[in-house]
């Protein structure tokens, strides 16, 4: 080995040892949100379910087409069951993300996430 091939593998240990502490970072920053799944008819806030559990749940809705049962499981949620000609709402999986939407326009139901800084002041008083 001479003396370049020295300074590249120091110049790539380098890079992947910052690698290693942005994303160590970024994932303790992630930790500090609450999530929520947020599910509207009609753009109505109809449920709002609590994604930091890491127990399975199910949840029942009214949508236009019948009954949607909704499930939630380790910081995710998708429509495990629901009416429609395609059944596309339940085709689509789990979403976990805040830009990820499940919309189910025949039964009228949209699911978005959100999140909030465990930190955030909710209410200011003077």
């Amino acid at each position: 080995m001479n003396k370049n091939d020295k300074k590249i593998s120091i110049i790539f240990l380098l890079i992947a040892i910052i690698g290693l502490i942005f994303i160590y970072v970024n994932k303790n920053k992630e930790n500090n949100y609450e999530k929520y799944a947020l599910v509207y008819y009609n753009n109505d806030l109809i449920l709002k379910i609590d994604l930091n559990s890491k127990e399975e749940k199910e949840y029942k809705v009214k949508g236009h087409n019948g009954e949607v049962i909704i499930k939630s499981a380790y910081g995710k949620v998708k429509v495990e069951k629901e009416n429609s000609p395609l059944h596309l709402c339940s085709k689509q999986g789990y979403i976990t993300s805040t830009y990820e939407t499940i919309v189910c326009l025949p039964n009228k139901i949209v699911i978005k996430i959100d999140k909030k800084n465990k930190d955030d002041i909710d209410t200011m008083v003077r």
